[in-house]
């Protein structure tokens, strides 16, 4: 019997022996399945989804980024829950309020209710997600835990990579509305294995109190500011509103990180930023999340949008990918168990930046399989940091600061993803704004433009068109093209930035070789 079988695990390995680890994974892939899946499915629908209701990509965009920030905020209430209402009782009744959640978004009315949805779906999703690292740490041995993460993420990765293509297929073939749903069998599976497999709860079952101040100022600090970058385009970055937004925003950000220091429980201990390697981690945990989850929104909206693929097309671009990072998790596991954690990590943010800066130059031109494996090399990036970046981030860290460590190291990389989504949704239409300004400002009367607006103008008039109108047709017609091309120059630039991000993210990949 191990170290790990303490703490109310004991009745459970004598009664199902070593294999009950295994079961344990089995439970917590079922809430990482549901979640993931739910998470990259609804991304393939955003362009239909759009068009249903009317809206621009700016308020789609609030049904991923609603996701995560209630995702963010709602983490760091595992640690509390699974004291006060116990690891079982907390682990189904999340997946049971997503399920919930997923029928409401299924059958919205409106884009108010349907973004609601999502955010009931993230404030689950976060509650429930920290607990596979958790009960990993707990029933394997320290020797293990890599080879645990990479098996545990092969069911993990294959969300990702048949969500998108069904997803799509179910929105060409049905309606978008059934991507919602998809998350309902895992969704029921994971709480009945949950009612059977995890423990009531761990520890002496003394509850500590719960920071209701420091949750009200980092809910606060979310929607204020996650409200303020989303919006920044449309109503001006300079503007009052946007201006007096973003101050706020940083008010609440120092008014909960002064609270925290001084809280007895605090919601957040940054007392573990306080170990320099785990804080390294953490930097690098801020930007894989802004990376992954901005890469994700991404992809689909490019293909959608410029190429003019279907959403069962654009889900198939993404079935290699997923593919692709259900082969490298468990051989990352397993050199995560042998190699130092931040030459992993190094490698996988190079090859991961890498991938997206070679994006760059992607156009309505470029082949199917070209960005399919383009796609698919970023993900063996990914694939090589995650084991290794959850078990260098944990490993430095004293046994009473595992949970606390668990739940921080999440909600940093759902932090980046919250706001990565945000601001590479701004910085799209800002360089969309300018490549616009600039294209229109290049336009003279040369032999290039004058021969285009002509020969649009002949045909117009081949086609019956009033010669009063061909002139104000061909003008049209010219400007829809310097709007697409405009686009095109916006979302390589999206590609690039998000590149050169990861780039930056070695550097602190490194200080983790720092000693103490």
């Amino acid at each position: 019997m191990t170290s790990a079988t303490v703490n109310g695990l004991t009745p459970y390995f004598e009664r199902y022996g070593p294999i009950y680890r295994w079961l344990v994974i089995s439970t917590t892939m079922m809430a990482a399945i549901t979640v993931v899946l739910s998470s990259t499915i609804v991304n393939v629908a955003l362009p239909d989804i759009m068009g249903v209701f009317g809206i621009g990509q700016d308020q789609a965009q609030w049904m991923s980024t609603g996701f995560l920030a209630a995702m963010t905020g709602s983490m760091l209430l595992n640690a509390w829950l699974n004291e006060a209402v116990g690891v079982r009782a907390t682990f189904v009744g999340s997946l049971g309020l997503f399920a919930v959640a997923s029928v409401v978004g299924g059958l919205a009315p409106n884009e108010n209710v349907l973004t609601l949805a999502r955010v009931v779906q993230g404030i689950a999703a976060g509650i429930v997600q920290p607990l596979a690292m958790i009960m990993i740490f707990r029933v394997f041995p320290p020797n293990e835990r890599g080879r645990a993460m990479g098996i545990y993420g092969i069911g993990v990765v294959l969300a990702p990579a048949i969500g998108p293509a069904l997803g799509g297929w179910l929105t060409d073939n049905f309606d978008w509305r059934w991507t919602f749903f998809m998350g309902l069998p895992t969704s029921i599976a994971g709480m009945l294995l949950g009612s059977v497999f995890l423990p009531t709860r761990f520890g002496d079952g003394k509850t500590r109190r719960f920071d209701f101040v420091g949750m009200a100022l980092l809910i606060l600090f979310l929607v204020i500011s996650l409200y303020a970058v989303a919006n920044g385009q449309r109503e001006g970055w300079n503007s009052d509103l946007i201006t007096a937004l973003s101050w706020t925003g940083v008010a609440l950000l120092l008014a909960f990180v002064g609270w925290e220091l001084k809280a007895p429980e605090p919601l957040v201990n940054l007392a573990v930023f306080g170990i320099s390697r785990y804080a390294a981690a953490a930097a690098v945990a801020l930007i894989f999340g802004a990376g992954i989850y901005g890469s994700t929104y991404l992809v689909p909206l490019f293909v959608q949008t410029i190429q003019g693929y279907t959403p069962t097309r654009s889900g198939e671009l993404l079935m290699p990918a997923g593919l692709i990072l259900g082969v490298i998790f468990p051989i990352a596991g397993r050199l995560t168990d042998r190699l130092p954690a931040y030459v992993l990590i190094a490698i996988g943010l190079f090859i991961f930046g890498l991938s997206n800066l070679l994006l760059y130059d992607i156009d309505v031109n470029t082949g199917f399989w070209h960005l399919a494996l383009l796609v698919a090399f970023g993900r063996i990036g990914l694939g090589v940091i995650t084991p290794a970046l959850n078990a260098g981030a944990l490993s430095v860290l004293p046994p009473e600061m595992l949970a606390q460590g668990t739940g921080t190291i999440n909600f940093v990389r759902q932090l980046g993803g919250a706001f990565g989504v945000s601001l590479l949704s701004a910085a799209v239409e800002m360089r969309f704004a300018f490549h616009a300004d600039a294209l229109t400002a290049s336009q003279v009367d040369d032999n290039a433009t004058m021969e285009l607006v002509n020969h649009v103008i002949g045909l117009d008039g081949r086609w019956g068109v009033p010669d009063t109108q061909t002139w104000a047709g061909a003008m049209d017609y010219l400007g829809k093209v310097l709007a697409a091309q405009a686009q095109n120059l916006a979302y390589g630039d999206g590609f690039a930035l998000v590149g050169i991000v990861f780039w930056l993210g070695i550097m602190p990949a490194l200080w983790m070789h720092r000693k103490h």
